[in-house]
């Protein structure tokens, strides 16, 4: 099957990978626009693994204002280089998390953050609920692991539904931009503030 400059310039800009692999996504996939992207998508996560230990010492701040100054954000997304942390997609990404962090009230940037007191507290109470409604063990376990689940979607950054489209998560969205750019990025720390919220 012969693939047309028009796919692949499609497909290019679809996910920002090279001409060689859009064709070669696209000659896997005959011509599926929607396939090759899942092929890509696979490939940059793998790709993206690859990168995950190197180190993050540029990036930006963004900071974000929403509700007519009622709720505020601070954050700071990383990667390696100067070059890649000037270039608009890369603060646009950052501009995006800013707003994730806004709508969606994140704690903590990924699970392994939570502290095990909050871990275990959460822990407990599922083992409670679980008891009082006498479950056998298995059945506890399993409700165990779905509430820390459903507490690490509500409360990670890394682990919540992305805004945009609540089919992926803010983590894939994060690989995909690291396959973009060829580079390990982090989202290394935020805050967000309410107007009227306690202070801790």
């Amino acid at each position: 099957m012969s693939i047309l400059a028009s796919q692949i310039k499609e497909l290019r800009e679809a996910t920002g990978a090279g001409v060689l692999d859009c064709r070669t996504a696209l000659e896997q996939s005959k011509g599926d626009l929607q396939a090759a992207i899942a092929v890509l998508q696979q490939k940059g996560l793998a790709a993206a693994a690859k990168w995950a230990d190197r180190e993050t010492r540029n990036g930006v701040l963004d900071l974000y204002s929403h509700g007519e100054g009622r709720v505020g954000v601070m954050v700071e997304v990383n990667c390696e280089t100067d070059f890649v942390a000037r270039t608009v997609e890369f603060r646009s990404f950052a501009h995006e998390i800013a707003l994730q962090i806004a709508a969606a009230s994140p704690r903590w940037a990924q699970r392994e953050d939570v502290p095990v007191e909050v871990v275990e507290a959460e822990r407990q109470a599922a083992r409670k609920q679980g008891t009082d409604d006498a479950k056998p063990e298995k059945v506890i376990e399993r409700i165990i692991e779905g509430r820390l689940e459903k507490y690490y979607q509500e409360n990670c950054l890394l682990d919540q539904p992305y805004i945009r489209d609540e089919g992926r998560k803010v983590a894939e969205v994060l690989q995909e931009m690291i396959a973009k750019t060829g580079e390990n990025i982090g989202i290394r720390r935020f805050e967000r503030w309410s107007v009227g919220e306690e202070l801790v």
